[in-house]
Order: structure tokens, then sequence, then C-alpha cells
């Protein structure tokens, strides 16, 4: 029998050949795009139909009673249903056991945070390890435990090894850290903590002054939805967004070229979470790293969650010139205040200073003094008088 069938069986290993190579193709066609998801199914499907063809003629020769010669007209009578049979349902199941397994993997496993990837995989060798270890000795009780536990054995090892990383790896990596600590003391260094640049304050430039003037020793980390968000911006119909997104990018691009502080972009995400401000203060979490910004929404939401956040604008308000009521100063008195009589000027910095009786001043330097300073949430506010209504005013 084995003679007779020999065609249809080197047939089969054939086929069986060709479906593994297509397995890879639509692998590949499959991380593409969803046009390439239906080629994938197209070309499964062909194969699947090749194949359970094939395997319907092979299952003929097992049907009890009839000759084995498949030239024989009673052998045809079932080789041919036999064969058509295996080709519809080579046709209909073959996608959903190769080009939809193999799409769903892809999916899952680039989802899959690269931290737990490497400590399943890590956790996975070890436990696979003990367990083949354990399997000599298990191998020689009486049957039938000699058979199954080794197998139980695996099975378990295999898990614990994978759920004990995953779930540990964090506390490893610290705990290695520290012993490397201890053994190699490392000399003191100007580079200091990394920190997560959010969208706002990159579009704003800031920071990259701060950048320059060495303020920020450590990496300034840039997540890659971070980057996205602003090409979109920069990408946008919308002339004043467009026109903000390509100055977030040039401000990266200024820091990249910078030497004073490192610029890196990573990775790092949050896969099951699509705002990126929320993104931004988990990163920042799992990270244990600042978020530099100049919203004021995401600075009041990631101090409520426990994460430091280094402000733009109160940096900014920080290091504004400090002037106590009594101090006299020479201002430009640029425009009319809101209330009758009251001149506006402005310091370098951009402090507002309102001048009372000032706007018989408006378009000249005139030597004010001044008599109360506010602080808002906008900034700070200077009030002021001129010193002799006059008398030191000058075009």
């Amino acid at each position: 029998m084995m003679a007779r069938c020999g065609g249809p069986v080197c047939i089969y290993y054939f086929l069986a050949f060709l479906s593994f190579i297509a397995v890879d193709y639509t692998q590949f066609i499959v991380n593409h795009s969803f046009g390439g998801l239906i080629m994938a199914d197209r070309i499964a499907r062909l194969l699947g139909l090749l194949v359970g063809g094939v395997l319907g003629w092979m299952a003929a020769f097992w049907v009890p009673g009839i000759p084995q010669n498949w030239l024989d007209p009673n052998f045809l009578r079932w080789g041919i249903p036999l064969t058509v049979v295996g080709a519809i349902i080579g046709y209909v199941i073959t996608p959903y056991l190769v080009t939809r397994p193999a799409a769903a993997a892809t999916a899952w496993i680039r989802n899959l945070p690269l931290d737990h990837l490497l400590a399943g995989s890590i956790g996975l060798a070890l436990g696979l390890l003990i367990a083949a270890i354990l399997a000599v000795p298990l191998s020689r009780l009486p049957s039938p435990f000699g058979q199954i536990l080794p197998l139980i054995g695996t099975i378990i090892f295999a898990y614990l090894g994978i759920v004990a990383f995953v779930l540990r790896f964090e506390d490893m990596l610290d705990l290695w850290q520290r012993r490397g600590l201890r053994r190699e003391p490392r000399a003191p260094s100007l580079q200091g903590m990394p920190v997560l640049l959010d969208t706002s304050v990159i579009i704003d430039g800031r920071i990259a002054d701060i950048a320059r003037t060495g303020f920020l020793r450590g990496p300034l980390l840039v997540p890659r939805f971070v980057l996205n968000e602003l090409q979109y911006i920069a990408d946008s119909t919308d002339p004043l967004r467009r026109n903000r997104g390509r100055r977030g990018l040039s401000i990266l691009h200024e820091l990249q070229e910078g030497d004073v502080c490192e610029l890196r972009i990573i990775e790092d995400d949050i896969p099951k979470v699509k705002q990126v401000d929320e993104k931004l203060v988990r990163l920042a979490k799992k990270l244990g790293t600042p978020i530099v910004t100049n919203d004021y929404n995401l600075n009041r939401v990631a101090t409520l969650q426990g994460v430091d956040v280094l402000n733009i604008n109160e940096l900014a308000n920080a290091v504004k010139t400090v002037l106590l009521p009594g101090e006299s100063l020479e201002i430009q008195i640029i425009q009319e205040g809101k209330e009758p009589g009251q001149g506006v000027g402005y310091l370098d910095d951009g402090t507002m200073v309102v001048v009372q009786d000032g706007r018989a001043f408006v378009g000249r330097r005139v030597q004010v003094t001044v008599t109360k300073v506010l602080q808002t949430s906008a900034g700070r506010m200077i009030f002021a008088v001129p010193a002799t209504h006059g008398a030191h005013a000058r075009a």
C-alpha cells in the first residue's frame, strides 16, 4: 500500500513544505497593511485548498473494502469525493489556522512592553532549564508517572518562570543596580536626573534656552508618542497649528544639535492609554522621572498623582526682577490703562507695570515709584506712580 500511495505522499510533503514558506510570507504581508491581510488570506486559502485536497485523496486509501490502486474506478468513487471535501475544508479553515493567529500574535507582541517581553523570555528559559534538570529523575519513576510528570513539570516551571520574572523584573533590576553601586563606586558627575518633555513645553521653545544655560544637566527624554503628536500638529491644515508644530520640531532639532544637554527619543509607551497627557503621567511614574511642562492642567493632574513637575512658567516667575514698594525705576509707558488716567509699560522680562496718572506720559520714559506688587496666576503685576509727576519725564 505504501508503494502505491507513495506519489500522493510525496505531493503532500511538497505542499506541506510550501505551506511553511507561505506562513512566513503571509506573516510579512500581515505586518504591513489591511490589504496585505486580505492577500494573505487568499494565499492561505489556495494552499489550504491544495493541502486539503491531497489529504482527502490520501484518506481514501484508509477506507476499508476498496482497492488500493488509485487508478481503479472503485477507488475513484471514494477518492474524488474525499478530495473535494478535503479541498473545501482546507479552503475554509486555513486562514483561521494561519493568517488570523499570525496577525493576532503580531499585534499582541507589538503592543507588549519591551521589558515584559524580555523578562518573560528570561523567565521561560530558566523555567525550561529547571524542568529539564528535574525531568531526568522524574522519568525514572514507575509508569505512568515517569511519562506524565516530566511534561507536567515542564508546563509548571515554564509558567512560574514567566510570571515570576514579569512581576518582579523591576525589583530584580533595582537589586542588581544596588549591588553594582556597592561594588563599583562612581566618581561624582554633573550628569543629572532625566526629565520628560511634554508637547507644550517643546512648542514654547524656552526649554532650549534653559538647556543651553546648563540648569538642566540630565538627559531630556521625548517619548515617541509626543514626537508623533508634534508631527501631527505640524501636518495640520490650520496655519497656526502647523506653525506651532514646526516650531516644536525645530526646537527638538536645536536641542539635538546642542552639546550641553543630551536629547533622547525613547520608545516607551503605555499601549492601553490614548490621551497623550495621561500617557506622559503614567510613563513618568513608571520611569521615576519628573515632567517639564508649562501646561497648567497637566501640572495639576501630575501633581495629584505624585509625579514631580518642573513648570517653565513658575521658573520664569521665580527669576523675574524683584521689586519692593518704595523702589524707583525708569520705564517707558507705551499705552493707556483700563482705568482713567492709567498708563501701562513693561519691564524687560515682560512684567506689566501699571502707572497711576501715567496717561500723560504715553510714548515717553518716566521715573516711577513702586507702590504695590501683585502676584497672580498669570504672572506678576506692578503698580507705580510717577516719581515727581513729570519732573523726570523725558521724550
